[in-house]
């Protein structure tokens, strides 16, 4: 990306194929929307999203930068129509595709970041997508395509992304397709979990609770405000690293970044009441614990940890029972699990999937098409599962 193109924020220019009246797209370096006014407008986006990614929110997005992109490389693409921000996606130079050397522009996750569908406001679908890929033709530089991972199939979003390839005559190539656990029914908690499990199974789980109930004073805590939420953190980062997430050197609190990431956005998550704090407590004490993060109409099963000593009590899953609650939250039709897919335990509670693609997409001009389209053939000819 050649930083000559970039416009400055706010005074952004016109993009001549962008659909709307003041239409425009500025891609800027990442610390010119660490501002409290940029959040602010930020944070009015995300309000307005059709598709709700609270890890492409400021208060998530912001912290992860910081710390795994400390030189600002990483570029946030920011729409506008109609002098409003209607769009932002956070952009890469990457130089490798998979293990291959394809230089290509990416949108940018980090390892804790479940979603990568830009915050775009509900309709500006197609607008958006029009202004992104109108400047990544012009700005392509040596990327051979535009590449999105993480982005849920069933939605406004990625349906507008197909239309608009269609439109231009533009290939736009699903190249992985996954699912995973999604939670969304209209029954109740304990009508969900009937359905859910056979009677054996939940038989077990209530003989496991009255156990582990023997053990000493067994307790569920829900706390959907930022009272105490230090100690929580610090509880939940010690809990996550004695268990084998610490083992295998891949807790949030194995690395200064990731503990800082965690510390700093739940504390954000918990000021703005988008965090639930779900405990299971014995005498006082978390045996596992939960973070979900509120984002209607949906919301996000976040992280998880559970005190391994009592793992024959499956404290994890009795938790997971507590959360059926979140059926009944207010403003909340589905949770994202965040799960990889075919998760041994939550696959077998929730029913429901969601489904999530990579899409790879054709920019710049005929003969870098081209050699994309050759790319695409070869690459759906060994691994042709994002076509089922």
């Amino acid at each position: 990306m050649n930083d000559e193109s970039f416009t400055t924020w706010p005074g952004m220019a016109r993009l001549p194929g962008a659909t709307g009246v003041g239409a425009s797209l500025a891609v800027l370096p990442w610390r010119a929307w660490d501002s409290p006014e940029a959040r602010t407008v930020w944070d009015a986006l995300a309000a307005r999203a059709g598709t709700p990614n609270p890890f492409f929110e400021a208060w998530y997005l912001l912290p992860g930068l910081t710390r795994f992109d400390p030189e600002a490389r990483i570029r946030l693409a920011a729409f506008t129509r109609a002098g409003e921000l209607a769009g932002l996606v956070p952009l890469q130079c990457a130089r490798r595709y998979g293990r291959h050397p394809l230089p290509h522009l990416a949108v940018w996750l980090h390892a804790n970041a479940f979603l990568g569908a830009p915050l775009v406001a509900d309709g500006a679908e197609e607008a958006f997508w029009e202004a992104l890929l109108d400047w990544a033709d012009r700005n392509a530089g040596t990327a051979l395509f535009l590449h999105a991972s993480m982005l849920p199939l069933e939605t406004a979003l990625a349906e507008a992304l197909m239309a608009v390839g269609a439109r231009q005559g533009r290939k736009v190539a699903l190249v992985h397709r996954e699912e995973r656990a999604l939670l969304a029914s209209p029954l109740a908690p304990a009508a969900y979990l009937e359905s859910a499990l056979p009677g054996k199974k939940r038989k077990e789980l209530r003989r496991q609770h009255a156990r582990l109930a023997e053990q000493g004073a067994l307790a569920v805590t829900r706390r959907n405000d930022a009272g105490g939420i230090g100690s929580w953190i610090e509880q939940f980062l010690a809990l996550e690293a004695r268990g084998w997430k610490g083992s295998a050197g891949s807790a949030l609190a194995c690395a200064g970044e990731t503990a800082g990431l965690f510390r700093e956005s739940m504390t954000a998550a918990a000021e703005r009441g988008c965090l639930e704090r779900l405990n299971l407590e014995l005498d006082g004490q978390p045996i596992a614990m939960l973070a979900s993060l509120i984002t209607p109409p949906g919301a996000f099963s976040y992280k998880t940890a559970f005190d391994e000593r009592f793992a024959r009590f499956s404290p994890g899953v009795l938790l997971q029972l507590e959360n059926l609650a979140l059926l009944e939250h207010a403003g909340v039709r589905w949770v994202d699990s965040c799960a990889a897919p075919d998760h041994p335990m939550i696959d077998s509670l929730w029913r429901e999937r969601r489904a999530l693609g990579r899409f790879s997409i054709a920019i710049g001009g005929a003969a870098r098409r081209a050699v994309f389209g050759r790319l695409v053939s070869f690459e759906l000819s060994r691994n042709p599962q994002g076509l089922t």
